[in-house]
This record gives C-alpha cells, sequence and structure tokens, in this order.
C-alpha cells in the first residue's frame, strides 16, 4: 500500500483540479501531437514523433503520482494554535551561527507555495521540527554533519 500524504483542502483541490485536466485535455492535446508527427513518415527517424513519445511518458507519469495521491491521502487543517510546529505550517528558522533567517512549509512537497522551501516531515529536519515551539533549539543530522535551528516563527 502506498504512504499516505497529508494535504491541505487547497492542495488536495488543486491536485484534483491538475488531474482532471490532464486526464482529459492533457491526454487529447497529446494524442494529437503524436498524430501529427506520425504524418511526418518514417517514426524511427522522426525527431517530433520521439518528442511527443517522450512528453506522453512524462504525463502519463504525472498522472499516475497525482492518482497516488489522491487515492492516498490525508486532509490535515495546518494549525499552529498550539504554539508548536505540525504537518502544514510555515516555519521560521535560525540555523546556529547564522544571523538570517529561512522559512520553511513542513509538508508534502504538493504543498508547495511561492517563496518557501517545503520541508518532509518525515526529513531529518523535518522530525526534528515537529513538535517544537517558538523559541526551541532543535538538532538534526544532515549530510555535512549535525545542525542546529532555532525555530524564530511559526505561521499556520
Amino acid at each position: 500500500m502506498a504512504d499516505v500524504t497529508e494535504l491541505s483542502r487547497d492542495a488536495f483541490e488543486r491536485l484534483r483540479s491538475e488531474y482532471e485536466d490532464l486526464t482529459g485535455r492533457g491526454r487529447i492535446e497529446i494524442a494529437r501531437k503524436i498524430e501529427v508527427a506520425r504524418e511526418l513518415g518514417d517514426l524511427s527517424e522522426n525527431g517530433d514523433y520521439q518528442a511527443a513519445k517522450e512528453e506522453q511518458g512524462r504525463l502519463e507519469g504525472r498522472i499516475a503520482r497525482l492518482a497516488t495521491i489522491l487515492n492516498n491521502h490525508k486532509i490535515i487543517e495546518p494549525t499552529a494554535a498550539d504554539g508548536r510546529v505540525s504537518v502544514g505550517v510555515v516555519v521560521e528558522l535560525r540555523y546556529e551561527g547564522d544571523s538570517d533567517t529561512e522559512r520553511y512549509l513542513v509538508g508534502s512537497i504538493e504543498e508547495r507555495k511561492d517563496g518557501v522551501t517545503v520541508v518532509s516531515p518525515t526529513s531529518p529536519l523535518g522530525e526534528a521540527l515537529v513538535g517544537s515551539a517558538v523559541g526551541d533549539v532543535v538538532s538534526f543530522e544532515a549530510p555535512g554533519g549535525q545542525l542546529r535551528v532555532e525555530v524564530v516563527d511559526i505561521e499556520s
């Protein structure tokens, strides 16, 4: 069984809309491109045909990914009401020894928002952050060694 993906209501609706668009309009468009390319002749040396088939493969891969997510999801309501980091919230962090802060959305990559890096709640950083509060300093194991970050702010 596939892993359950936690999604906000907005992300779920956006993904469902994308799925419907790709399985309808997207498939029709790629079928037209393939048909036009076929009319050009010899398929073994037809760059347009090869490109269209590759595009079709990417389209079908995305459709399959979306179907898996939509069939194995859990709707969450992001909230920082209790003052703790949870899935779906944006957290502002300061890495130890750095004066600048960085903002991360804790959740699925499908939750992405402009200007905010997404960190999975199952990643080392995500696991360290979940349950922490403003002012907490958490440690996590990164490829370059142990890192520490301070939770500066939490937004719903």
